[in-house]
C-alpha cells in the first residue's frame, strides 16, 4: 500500500518535467520499436532494391494499417478493460477478457487476410496499381500475398504485448518488442540482399553468396519470422505462469457480458487508424490519378514510401510524450487537481511543439540526406523528388503539437469522443478534402496533393485552438474556485 501511495503522491506532487520523462521513456521504446518495422523494411528496400521495390511496398501500407485498426479495436479494447477489472480485483474476469482477446484475434485473422488475398488483384489496381508500372503492381503482390496469413502472428503479438502493460507488466512488454524488432533488423539485409563472396584457400578458389537476394520477398519473410518471435515470447509469457492474469484454454471465446464494452472502448483508436488507411489509400489515388505517366506515378509513389516512413519516424516522440502525459491528466483531473492538470496542458502543448518543430527543421533543411537514406543511389530524380516531398509536406509540421495534445487531453479525461472529433479534424475534415480538392486549383497538379499535408496541419490547428483557450479557463477559474 505504501508504494501505491507513494507512485499517486508523484502524480500529484512531483515536478512535472522529471515526472512527464519517467513516463514518457518506456512508451516511447515500445512505440518506436513498432513503428521501425515500417522504417527499417523501406531502409533496406530503398537502397538495395530501387525505385520500384520503394513504390510496390508503400501501395500495400495502407492495406497493413487496415489490418492493425481490426488488431486495435480488439486490442486496446480488451487491454484498457482487462486494466478495469483488475483495479476491481475481478481477477475471473480478467481471464475471460484475455482469452477473448485472443480468440477474435485468431477469428480475425482468419476473415480478413483470405478476403485480401481472393482480390488482390482489383484492390491493388483500385488503388492506384493500374497507373503505375508493372514491376511495381509486381512487387507489392509478392510483398502481400506472403505477410497477409502471418499477420496472426502479429495480432497476437501486439495484442498479447498491450495485455502485459495492462496488467503493469510494461519492461516484458518492452521486451516482446525487442524480440521481434531485432530480430528484423538482423534478417532484413540477410534475406534481402545478396553478396558474392570469393576466397582463395589451398591455392583453391571458393565462392559462395552471403544472404538470400530474395528483395522485397526477403523483407516478407523476415517481418514474418520477426513476428513469429514476437508472438512466441508474448505467448510463453503467459504460458509460462510469469503473468497476473492466466491465459486458459477454456477461456479462448467470445463473452456477450464483455464484447460489446471492450469494443466500444477500442472504437476511437480503431477509428483513428481506418482514418489514417483511408488517407493513405487517397494519397495513393490522386498520386497516379494526377500524374502524367506511369513513371511519374511510379516515382510519386515511392516518394510517397519514404514521407510515410520518416513522418512516422520524426512524430514517434510526441505520440510517447503523450503515452506519459495521460496519466498526469487523469489523475489530476480526477483529484480536481485543476490548476495542476493546467499545468500539465500547457507543458504538453510546449513540449509537444518543440519536439516537432525540431522534425520540421530536419525535414525542411535536410531533405536530400533524408532521401539518399533510402536510396540505392541510381535513381537521381528519386532522391530530388523525394526531397522536394519532404520540404514541401513538413513545412508546417511544427503547428500540430496543439492538435495531439488535446486529443490525449480528452482522451484522458473521459471525453474520449471529443478525442475523436479532434483526431479525425486533420485527417478526415481537413487532410481527405485537401487531397482531392487542391489539384483542382493548381496547374501542377500533383504539386496540389503535396500541399494537402501542409494545409490540413495549419487548419486543424487553427481549429484546435478554440477548445484549447476555453479549457485553458475553465482549468484556471474551477483551479482557483477549489481553492476557496
Amino acid at each position: 500500500m505504501i508504494d501505491k501511495n507513494k507512485k499517486l503522491l508523484e502524480l500529484e506532487k512531483a515536478p512535472l518535467g522529471r515526472l512527464l520523462f519517467a513516463y514518457s521513456w518506456p512508451a516511447l521504446v515500445a512505440m518506436t520499436l513498432n513503428a521501425l518495422y515500417v522504417v527499417v523494411d523501406r531502409f533496406y528496400i530503398g537502397y538495395g532494391c530501387g525505385e520500384e521495390a520503394m513504390a510496390g511496398l508503400t501501395l500495400t501500407f495502407p492495406f497493413m494499417m487496415l489490418f492493425g485498426a481490426f488488431g486495435v479495436w480488439i486490442g486496446v479494447g480488451h487491454s484498457s478493460l482487462l486494466s478495469i477489472k483488475l483495479g476491481e480485483g475481478d481477477y475471473s474476469a480478467t481471464e475471460k477478457i484475455l482469452g477473448e482477446m485472443v480468440a477474435l484475434k485468431t477469428l480475425l485473422v482468419l476473415i480478413l487476410p483470405p478476403i485480401v488475398f481472393f482480390f488482390l488483384d482489383p484492390l491493388l489496381l483500385a488503388v492506384g496499381g493500374k497507373d503505375v508500372s508493372p514491376g511495381v503492381l509486381s512487387q507489392a503482390k509478392i510483398y502481400l500475398q506472403l505477410v497477409l496469413f502471418a499477420q496472426v502472428f502479429s495480432h497476437h503479438a501486439f495484442g498479447l504485448s498491450a495485455a502485459m502493460r495492462a496488467e503493469g507488466s510494461a519492461f516484458s512488454s518492452m521486451v516482446c518488442m525487442i524480440v521481434g524488432f531485432g530480430a528484423n533488423l538482423i534478417l532484413d539485409p540477410l534475406f534481402i540482399f545478396s553478396k558474392h563472396v570469393e576466397f582463395s584457400l589451398f591455392e583453391k578458389v571458393f565462392s559462395f553468396n552471403l544472404g538470400f537476394g530474395m528483395g522485397v520477398a526477403g523483407a516478407a519473410w523476415a517481418t514474418n519470422i520477426a513476428m513469429l518471435l514476437s508472438c512466441v515470447y508474448a505467448f510463453g509469457f503467459y504460458l509460462r505462469k510469469k503473468s497476473v492474469v492466466k491465459l486458459r484454454l477454456s477461456c479462448l471465446r467470445v463473452y456477450l457480458q464483455y464484447v460489446t464494452r471492450a469494443m466500444k472502448m477500442g472504437t476511437p483508436p480503431f477509428l483513428q487508424h481506418l482514418m489514417g488507411s483511408l488517407i493513405n489509400f487517397s494519397l495513393q489515388m490522386a498520386l497516379a490519378m494526377w500524374a502524367a505517366d506511369k513513371a511519374e506515378a511510379t516515382l510519386n509513389i515511392a516518394a510517397l514510401g519514404v514521407f510515410q516512413a520518416t513522418v512516422i519516424l520524426f512524430v514517434l516522440p510526441v505520440f510517447g510524450l503523450q503515452q506519459g502525459v495521460s496519466p498526469i491528466f487523469g489523475y489530476n483531473w480526477g483529484a480536481r487537481n485543476y490548476l495542476r492538470v493546467r499545468e500539465v496542458l500547457i507543458l504538453g502543448v510546449i513540449v509537444s511543439t518543440c519536439l516537432v518543430t525540431l522534425a520540421c527543421l530536419v525535414n525542411v533543411l535536410f531533405p536530400e540526406v533524408i532521401a539518399k537514406m533510402f536510396s540505392d543511389g541510381k535513381g537521381g530524380a528519386f532522391v530530388l523528388q523525394t526531397a522536394k516531398v519532404l520540404r514541401i509536406s513538413n513545412c508546417l509540421l511544427w503547428c500540430i503539437g496543439l492538435n495531439i495534445t488535446m486529443t490525449t487531453f480528452f482522451q484522458s479525461i473521459g471525453r474520449p469522443w471529443m478525442a475523436v472529433v479532434l483526431s479525425l479534424l486533420r485527417q478526415c475534415i481537413c487532410l481527405l478534402p485537401c487531397i482531392w480538392l487542391l489539384p483542382l486549383f493548381l496547374e501542377d497538379k500533383i504539386l496540389g496533393v503535396w500541399l494537402a499535408t501542409p494545409a490540413s496541419d495549419i487548419l486543424a490547428c487553427i481549429a484546435t485552438l478554440p477548445p484549447f483557450i476555453l479549457y485553458l479557463r475553465f482549468l484556471k477559474r474551477a483551479g482557483n474556485n477549489s481553492r476557496r
